[in-house]
């Protein structure tokens, strides 16, 4: 059991049936009345984000989410299979589980799973990934100025903006929570 007034950020706890986490919470205590806990938090299996005030002696069941490092294999239509690599199960998940940046994993990537209760949830990929460049326009020489970009097609299919230097075939790296070009690999 978890109380109000012990809120972090981070926490996760179980409340009407749905899961869910700390994002930011603030106690107050005004001049005048009871204190409470103002706490901005989200749905983990929806992910809709709501702001709620908690009398600080509220109790609620801790919620334990299960983060397994697991292997992305394949697709097959709809379904993403990964594999745990202590015990080589396979688990199907579906497509709309994974995030937009999902786009940014390419087969034998090591993704962290998200489930609770068993139910898979979310899947976090790798912060960096490191790609290849499958299509993009040539640079020209002379072509230096500052934060000039142009649209690239990675092996994944994936499309970002990448520097003028950057040509095709070369490896880069991309951070994953923001879809942009790190630096060449």
């Amino acid at each position: 059991m978890v109380s109000a007034g012990d809120f972090r950020n981070g926490t996760t706890f179980d409340m009407d049936g749905s899961v869910y986490v700390i994002v930011e919470f603030q106690h107050v205590k005004p001049g005048k009345g009871s204190p409470f806990v103002r706490a901005k938090i989200k749905n983990v299996i929806t992910g809709a984000v709501v702001e709620r005030t908690f009398n600080p002696n509220e109790k609620f069941e801790n919620a334990y989410i299960e983060r397994k490092d697991m292997q992305y294999l394949y697709n097959d239509d709809s379904l993403y299979y990964f594999m745990d690599m202590e015990t080589y199960d396979q688990i199907p998940v579906s497509k709309d589980v994974l995030s937009d940046n999902f786009k940014f994993v390419k087969e034998d990537m090591v993704c962290r799973v998200l489930s609770y209760k068993g139910k898979v949830f979310g899947v976090e990929p790798p912060l960096f990934v490191e790609l290849e460049v499958t299509e993009t326009d040539p640079g020209f020489k002379g072509d230096t100025a500052t934060n000039v970009t142009k649209p690239a097609i990675l092996e994944t299919g994936a499309e970002i903006r990448i520097p003028l230097f950057i040509d095709q075939g070369e490896r880069i790296k991309i951070d994953t929570r923001t879809g942009e070009y790190m630096e060449r690999a």
